[in-house]
């Protein structure tokens, strides 16, 4: 699996937003770019046009003025990785830009379409169940804990 710096820094700046805000629905106080940027280390012009893409896909609140800033738009406790990557990137699985069930294999190559499909899902399974607050709180769940223990995943 191959994510783009993009989502590496959009799924960081939404932990950075999830460990400012309460745990409810209420607006939280407004963290600006700028000290997103600063806290995760992401170039500051680069994340603004990430916020912009997480605020037109629900996924972040922007308010502008002094007292302006991001906020999540959602308890992110109901924001999944998966929808963060979504946002930012479109689909999670794609071989040459198409969708795994698009493609059209054939002969001795036919289960490769099995294989893009049962990827997907496994990504699936994962990126879905974890939220942003997982992330931030650093509280994974036990598959995660799990899979990441194992040293093979680490190679």
């Amino acid at each position: 699996m191959r994510l783009s710096a993009r989502v590496d820094y959009a799924l960081r700046a939404a932990a950075e937003l999830a460990s400012v805000a309460d745990g409810t629905a209420e607006r939280s106080r407004p963290v600006t770019a700028e000290q997103i940027a600063r806290s995760q280390d992401i170039p500051p012009k680069f994340l603004e046009s990430i916020l912009l893409q997480l605020r037109r896909g629900g996924i972040v609140h922007a308010q502008r003025g002094p007292e302006g800033g991001y906020w999540l738009a959602r308890p992110a406790g109901e924001i999944s990785l998966a929808e963060v990557i979504r946002v930012i990137d479109g689909p999670l699985a794609h071989v040459r830009g198409q969708r795994p069930e698009q493609l059209g294999y054939h002969g001795a190559a036919r289960a490769l379409q099995d294989v893009w499909i049962a990827l997907r899902a496994s990504e699936r399974e994962i990126l879905e169940l974890v939220t942003i607050a997982d992330v931030a709180s650093g509280a994974l769940p036990g598959r995660v804990n799990e899979l990441a223990a194992d040293p093979r995943a680490w190679s």
